[in-house]
């Protein structure tokens, strides 16, 4: 496969041109003019950010997609699928509720925002796809409904997956609640008896009542567990871990099967802002200091090759001084993802999405000023 371009540009502004402007310009000359529009609906899939978490991006970033988008003829939405973990967006009502709190409604963005599987997250259609973990994936309804997908993705840190870009926000992002278990399945977790100290912060970081204190221990009721390992990142004495050492490996894998099953068969296109690279998940009800520096905003048709060359920018960047990042980088200078979070390993999952053909690492970037 030859290499995918990847559009680049810096968050300088020259000629006062605004960084709205600018994006506008990156996705023009990135070639979205390219799809056709006319009378299509258009999912702009993005993470609306976890009240309390100050990281995701601006709803004005989104408001130049949907814009954009309306110009060509065709009619967008924002969305999102509901979540695992404890947080107001584990339910359609509360989910809107945090969009509106972060500034996403439809007056500040310019469309509709819809939650992608309904209510409680069983709004989901099942779709093929040949993958070596999944065969029948399930997205929310929403999402597959669209014409023409959009992807607009805040990359930063994750504790399960290296970091989270595209591939994350397109495949666990879009998965029903249903598909997240199918997804997390392999990260059902344990606990170190010797190390536990009974916190409870484990019990009260699990959506699902599985956790409880028992005898100054942490216990885990595994029948009740979805898997979704907000209780393993949340765990200050690091003593809760996935039972398969795997976990993470296969977790990767199945995020680029789902991302497969939700973009094959119809037009696509992927923005992606390095801005504000936060360690952890914006669905964290808080986010720590940015690891590095501001870098730029991308544009491509290949997902694959965006999550690549945003992985490659970040790492040649020098931590910022008291991030969590330069508290690790003995551990990995080389690997700013790998160094905060050891157990991870990202290329896997791009590794594994340019097996299925979902696009390829290798690419060409092109600057624009």
């Amino acid at each position: 496969m030859s290499a995918s371009r990847v559009y680049f540009t810096n968050f300088r502004s020259y000629n006062s041109e605004s960084m709205p402007q600018k994006l506008h310009r990156l996705c023009r000359t990135a070639g979205i003019e390219g799809i056709d529009f006319q009378e299509k609906y258009a999912a702009i899939k993005m993470h609306f950010g976890e009240v309390g978490n100050l990281a995701f991006l601006r709803p004005n970033y989104a408001r130049v997609v949907a814009d954009y988008v309306k110009r060509l003829g065709g009619k967008p939405y924002l969305t999102d699928c509901n979540t695992l973990y404890v947080g107001m967006r584990s339910n359609a009502l509360d989910h809107l509720d945090a969009a509106a709190l972060n500034g996403f409604t439809p007056q500040t963005v310019g469309c509709h925002v819809i939650i992608g599987d309904g209510v409680k997250g069983m709004d989901e259609v099942h779709v093929s796809v040949e993958g070596d973990y999944v065969r029948s994936a399930k997205i929310g309804r929403a999402v597959m409904d669209a014409d023409v997908f959009i992807s607009l993705t805040h990359f930063k840190g994750h504790e399960s997956t290296g970091f989270g870009g595209t591939l994350k926000n397109i495949g666990m992002g879009c998965g029903s609640y249903e598909g997240k278990k199918e997804m997390h399945s392999s990260e059902k977790p344990a606990v170190d008896r010797d190390g536990c100290i009974g916190c409870g912060i484990c019990r009260d970081n699990c959506a699902h009542n599985a956790i409880t204190i028992w005898d100054g221990i942490a216990n885990i009721d595994t029948s009740k567990c979805t898997g979704c390992g907000r209780c393993i990142s949340a765990c200050p004495q690091k003593t809760i871990h996935p039972m398969d050492s795997r976990a993470n490996e296969i977790l990767v894998k199945k995020i680029a099967e789902y991302s497969l099953a939700v973009t094959q068969n119809r037009p696509c296109f992927h923005v992606s802002l390095i801005m504000d690279v936060s360690p952890y998940c914006d669905c964290h009800a808080e986010n720590d200091a940015p690891i590095i520096p501001d870098i730029g905003m991308l544009a491509s048709f290949d997902p694959v090759a965006l999550d690549q060359a945003c992985a490659d920018l970040v790492n040649r960047e020098i931590p910022i001084r008291s991030s969590l990042l330069a508290e690790q980088t003995h551990l990995d200078p080389k690997d700013h993802f790998h160094a905060i979070f050891g157990d991870t390993d990202w290329q896997v999952g791009l590794a594994h999405a340019e097996k299925l053909g979902l696009g390829t690492r290798q690419y060409e970037l092109v600057t624009m000023k």
